[in-house]
């Protein structure tokens, strides 16, 4: 007789899930080998640098995780346009190391991956709404989110690749 183990079903998407749990890592392996001074040398002026899109993906998921959180807890709240340029934490957090920078990235990244997951069948069907995209549930703002991250992480992707070509 074969016995299944027991499964943990969670509220979201498999995908969803694995992008949370790895999709940031890339990160690591993008700028492998560059020094601290590349990564922060402004390719394109009036453009974010490599350490720039990094700072923003750190501080942006601070902000996204207090988003989910009042999502979680209100009555269907109206989120404003995120600007890194108005947030306190990115400013500050440009003037960081680098590796300190990416360590709180993934220990964040680990606080929210159990935090998500642990959310219950009804908290899913939650919403808030965002400015451009009007009402979201959890599940198309966990989306949003990584698309988002996707982007910035492309961007950094073809930023070192110039540098790497350029040396």
């Amino acid at each position: 007789m074969i016995v299944k183990p027991n499964l943990v079903l969670m509220p979201f998407s498999s995908s969803i899930v694995t992008r949370l749990h790895y999709q940031h890592k890339s990160l690591i392996d993008i700028i492998d080998g560059l020094s601290d001074e590349k990564i922060r040398r402004q390719l394109i002026p009036g453009k974010w640098s490599i350490f720039e899109n990094i700072v923003h993906l750190q501080t942006y998921q601070h902000a996204f995780c207090a988003r989910m959180k009042r999502l979680l807890e209100g009555d269907e709240p109206i989120f404003t346009r995120y600007t890194a340029e108005a947030d306190p934490m990115f400013l500050d957090n440009c003037h960081k190391e680098t590796r300190e920078i990416i360590q709180d990235l993934l220990a964040t990244r680990k606080k929210m991956l159990v935090e998500i997951t642990s959310v219950g069948d009804a908290d899913t069907s939650k919403v808030a709404t965002h400015p451009v995209f009007g009402k979201l549930t959890m599940a198309e703002w966990l989306n949003f989110f990584l698309l988002h991250e996707a982007h910035h992480m492309f961007t950094v992707f073809r930023l070192a690749g110039q540098i790497k070509n350029n040396q």
